[in-house]
């Protein structure tokens, strides 16, 4: 079994979706940097200093009005925490993006001009060789 489990592991593809998951835990970590320190910002700026990352709605519990999210959680207030379900599609639409401008150009990278003409047969090629010799004078 251990022989078996050595093999699959070694397998290319096994390898390949690894470098995949890590390189992928990295980029998330990038664009979610990208979303709540230079996005959202913008967003919350052209909103009028809306904070979505910080928007919730008590459910049950005691807040004080303007408590943070993390403060009225260590209160032990139930809360629906919209804005980072916000914060959240907008890091995955962003991701989606990139995935897919990234996708796009990789196709359009491996995607080949067109194809070079076909050059003549064997039997085109032995027919013309054939031609040519009836056309010389024997000897």
């Amino acid at each position: 079994m251990l022989g078996e489990f050595r093999e699959f592991i070694a397998k290319g593809n096994v390898l390949d979706l690894a470098v995949g998951v890590i390189i992928g835990a990295a980029f998330g970590k990038i664009v979610s940097s990208l979303t709540d320190d230079v996005i959202m910002p913008v967003v919350g700026r052209i909103f009028g200093g809306l904070d979505f990352s910080n928007q919730y709605l008590v459910l049950a519990g005691n807040v004080a009005p303007g408590t943070s999210l993390a403060a009225a959680r260590a209160a032990g207030a139930n809360v629906l925490a919209w804005g980072s379900f916000v914060s959240a599609i907008i890091n995955f639409l962003i991701l989606a993006w990139i995935i897919f401008l990234i996708v796009k150009a990789a196709n359009k990278a491996m995607r080949r001009g067109p194809d070079a003409p076909a050059g003549p047969t064997d039997v085109e090629l032995l027919a013309e060789i054939r031609d040519e010799l009836k056309g010389r004078p024997t000897v």
